[in-house]
């Protein structure tokens, strides 16, 4: 994903057909180190063709995937809803223990202070 991230964000620059040294630059700025095999068949497959049709063709792939899953399993009235009541109370309290922890990890410096 990173590679193809780095090959957009070339084209997205201006630069219609980018080279692997280019998807290098790009991926070594933000501290990534790049596979030649990977960013030659990034840009093996995608030389040539136009993003705005790939991307399009991307959403079609992605609109007849099977997404979610089953319906939730209902709870029997009477005999689930005192646990689920128990199981509301122990997560509020964990709710309460991770903020207070998460107050703590800035060491009294708030990043908008």
């Amino acid at each position: 994903m990173r590679y193809v991230a780095a090959y957009l964000l070339a084209v997205l620059g201006g630069n219609a057909a980018p080279k692997a040294a280019d998807l290098e630059k790009i991926l070594s700025s933000v501290g990534i180190e790049a596979d030649g095999d990977r960013v030659k068949k990034i840009i093996g497959d995608l030389n040539g063709k136009s993003i705005e049709q790939l991307i399009t063709e991307g959403r079609e792939k992605l609109c007849s995937m099977p997404v979610g899953g089953g319906a939730a399993a209902p709870v029997a009235a009477a005999a689930g809803a005192p646990a689920a009541a128990e199981e509301k109370k122990e997560e509020k309290k964990e709710e309460k223990k991770a903020e207070s922890e998460s107050d703590d990890d800035d060491m009294g410096f708030g990043l908008f202070d």
